[in-house]
Parts: C-alpha cells; sequence; structure tokens
C-alpha cells in the first residue's frame, strides 16, 4: 500500500509539472503566433490514451510516463519530423520567427516551472506558515550521532554551535549545510566546553553515499507518551508520564540510549527503574523476544519548535526567497555530481530514488514541498546545456544571436539525435543505480 501511496504521488506531481512545463512553451508560441501542432502529457509512440483536437493543436495523452511534449511546427524535436522540415519554411513555423522569439518561446518552459514553485511556495506559507527545530531548542540535551556522524567526529551529547563559523537556525538543515557547502569544520559545545570538529579529508563521499536521515538526531529523555496494545511495561505497572532512567544496575537517562541497550535482553527478566514526580520506582517484568517494552516517547513534548505564519502580502516576498535558495541549493547538488571527491553519481537516483522521497501517507503539505522543489529541479536540468533538453535549443540561439549565423537544419538534427542518445543513457544509468541499490 505504501509503493501505491508514493507511485501515486509522484506520478501526480510530474503530470502538473510537465503540464506546467509544457503550457509555458505552448503560451509563448501562441503569443507568437507560432502554430503547436500537439499537447502532449506523456509520451505516445503509436497511440494515444486519449486525444482530441482543437483549433490547430492536438491535445493528448500518451501511454509512455517519461514526461510529454508540445510539437511545435517547423522545429526541429523529439519528433524529429524531418518531412516537414523540407518544406519552405512558413510564416506561421519556429523556424520563420525571429532568433529573439524562438529564445522566448524555449525559456518559456523552464521561466513556468520556476513560476509555479513561487506560486506553491507562497501558497505553502500562507496556509501553512513554516515550522521548524530551532538549534538552539535541539541543543537542550545535545544530539545523538550516528556511526557515520560518529566517523566525522561528532559525539552523543554534543551540542553543535556552527557550521564553519556559520550557525544554522534550522537543526535539521545542518547535515544538509555540511554535504552542500562541503564544510571543513563543525564547532561544538562538548563536556560544557568549546570543541572544533575537523571534518576529516574525503569525507564528503561518505556522507552522500550514508543518505540517512538519522545522521545527527535530538537527543531526548525517554518520557512515556504512550503504549502499544500488548505492552509489557504497561502491564508491569508504568503510567504514562514515567521517565525511564535505568536498566537493572545501568544509568539510562536518553531514548537513544535505551534503544541501543535494550535489545540486549530480550526473552529476560529485567528490572526497569523510571522517574515518577520526584520517586523513583522499579518494575520487573520479561522483556519479549521482540526486545521491545511497548511504550513511545513524543519529541515534541520535549521541544518547542518555531511556528511562523504568513499573511498573504508577507508570504509573497518568502515565497521568492524560498525558491531562490532552492535554486541555489540544487546548483550546488549538480556541482557535486561533476565533483571527483564526492562521487556523487554514485548517489544519482531515477523514479525509485525520487518516488521514495514522498511520504507513505498522503500528506498535502509534504506533497507541494516537494512538487515546488521537484519544480526547481525540472528547469534547471532543462535549462543545461545539452542538445534534446531546452537548454541545447537556447545555446544555438544564443550562438546565432551572437554571430548572426544559424546553424543548418542537418546540424541541428544531428545535435538532436545525440542529445537524445545521451538523456536515454542518462535515464538508464539513474534507473540502473536504482535496481543496484534495491539488490543491494
Amino acid at each position: 500500500m505504501e509503493i501505491l501511496v508514493k507511485a501515486a504521488q509522484l506520478l501526480l506531481s510530474l503530470s502538473i509539472l510537465v503540464i506546467f512545463h509544457e503550457f509555458g512553451h505552448f503560451i509563448t508560441a501562441k503569443f507568437f503566433k507560432t502554430r503547436v501542432e500537439k499537447f502532449y502529457l506523456f509520451f505516445n509512440p503509436w497511440f494515444s490514451l486519449f486525444k482530441f483536437k482543437k483549433g490547430e493543436t492536438e491535445y493528448g495523452l500518451g501511454w509512455l510516463p517519461l514526461g510529454g511534449y508540445v510539437k511545435i511546427s517547423g522545429m526541429i524535436d523529439e519528433s524529429m519530423d524531418k518531412e516537414q522540415m523540407q518544406q519552405p519554411p512558413q510564416p506561421f513555423e519556429f523556424r520563420s520567427k525571429p532568433a529573439w522569439q524562438r529564445l522566448i518561446i524555449m525559456l518559456g518552459g523552464v521561466t513556468v516551472n520556476i513560476l509555479l514553485a513561487i506560486a506553491i511556495y507562497i501558497g505553502m506559507l500562507w496556509l501553512w506558515g513554516e515550522q521548524y527545530l530551532p538549534t538552539s531548542e535541539a541543543n537542550k540535551y545535545g544530539i545523538v550521532a550516528d556511526s557515520v556522524a560518529q566517523e566525522m567526529g561528532l559525539r552523543n551529547g554534543d551540542k553543535i554551535l556552527s557550521v564553519d563559523n556559520e550557525p544554522v537556525e534550522d537543526f535539521f538543515k545542518i547535515p544538509g549545510k555540511i554535504i552542500l557547502d562541503n564544510a571543513k569544520t563543525i564547532q561544538v559545545e562538548r563536556d560544557g566546553q568549546p570543541f572544533n570538529v575537523m571534518i576529516p579529508e574525503g569525507f564528503l563521499a561518505r556522507l552522500l553515499k550514508h543518505q540517512s536521515p538519522d545522521f545527527i538526531n535530538a537527543r531526548m529523555p525517554f518520557v512515556i507518551a504512550g503504549f502499544s496494545a500488548e505492552s509489557a511495561a504497561k502491564a508491569a505497572g508504568v503510567l504514562e508520564g514515567d521517565r525511564i532512567v535505568g536498566i537493572n544496575d545501568l544509568e539510562v537517562l536518553y531514548f537513544d540510549q535505551f534503544r541501543e541497550l535494550i535489545p540486549e535482553y530480550r526473552n529476560q527478566d529485567i528490572n526497569l527503574k523510571v522517574l515518577r514526580q520526584a520517586d523513583t520506582l522499579t518494575f520487573n517484568f520479561r522483556l519479549p523476544e521482540s526486545g521491545l517494552i511497548g511504550a513511545m516517547t513524543n519529541p515534541a513534548d520535549h521541544f518547542t519548535f518555531k511556528d511562523k505564519q504568513y499573511s498573504f502580502l508577507a508570504a509573497i516576498p518568502a515565497g521568492f526567497t524560498r525558491t531562490w535558495k532552492g535554486v541555489g541549493n540544487y546548483l550546488k547538488q549538480l556541482k557535486l555530481i561533476f565533483s571527483p571527491e564526492a562521487k556523487a553519481y554514485e548517489s544519482v537516483g531515477g523514479f525509485i530514488t525520487i518516488g521514495n522521497i514522498f511520504p507513505s501517507t498522503w500528506d498535502w503539505q509534504a506533497f507541494w514541498s516537494l512538487t515546488a522543489f521537484l519544480s526547481i529541479m525540472l528547469a534547471i536540468l532543462n535549462v543545461l546545456p545539452i542538445p534534446a533538453l531546452d537548454g541545447g535549443h537556447v545555446m544555438f540561439l544564443f550562438y546565432e544571436i551572437i554571430t548572426g549565423r544559424k546553424p543548418s537544419d542537418k546540424f541541428l538534427e544531428y545535435a538532436q539525435i545525440v542529445g537524445m542518445v545521451l538523456l536515454f543513457g542518462l535515464l538508464i544509468f539513474a534507473n540502473g543505480n536504482d535496481i543496484v541499490k534495491l539488490f543491494r
């Protein structure tokens, strides 16, 4: 069921992005009186699932969900319509328009994707505001560092002060800053003293390969917030609000310590020590085979999250700012792919990777946040100077504008073929990475 929910969110998100992207080309072509022959969501080799014609344009739904397209008359694109290009140019064709108009048409898709991201962020900030855990609040009990974070030099209980001497307001943005800015140092408070953690040389590749949401987390005490249906702890007399402070003769003050130790006692009798108001109580019971006491805690009970609300007018500049930061962060991610040190190409993923970033339950706030991010990603990828992408067409148009010479149709045809081969190769590589990860 989780797979279906993720797949449905991915399909809906990509459909929205493709429709808006292609609409950007469509509306600018129409503005300059350029004929648009087809407007399709998904590709339709051999047949279409649905189609109708209105005016000069055929609108349809293809069966191959790898994107979409608009077919503009007199343009060398993925349709590879050589026959049309051999006919004399017509006034309504793309090739007959001035270079500056063709440039605007080719940039129409990425422009609309950026505008869509801005609109989504404005709507989200207006409706939901933004909530995050301030680093100062997360430092209340220090951090929990997983094995890779400890390899890097962090320790459980450290309080993160800054990254490369720059404070980070949102605690959960610290890993992203370390990776995207290729940080060299982390300043922490350890045992009440300032300490400078030097990130090992070449550790960036290790972090990228790790990809764990628990790289660092906020440490918290284990205060019982609820029980499972067949809880051994509840049956023994433990109550909600009790704070676990020990197992047998061991002091256990934090949830991460308890989670690490408790599996060692499965199928054994244990003495669970809890703090109830001012009293320390001990409960003896047998831990089941699962190694779980059947109790849970709630992070919201221990930390104060910052909740910032926006009026509609205040959400507008904030939406632009968030989009601008999103563009900058994605450009940093692309830069990592070409970094020999980072080896980020090993982490490049296809549809499975993208699908897995969506939550396993339908959450509209998460859906629109991820759709805005993917819209920025689609815009940037499409503007890369690769033949067959919008950026390839833009590159040749700039050449024409600067030199005053238009590349021949035969050259553009070959460039389109090369670009499509490159794109299919990248598609196979990215989805192949996904398959390899699955088998691992």
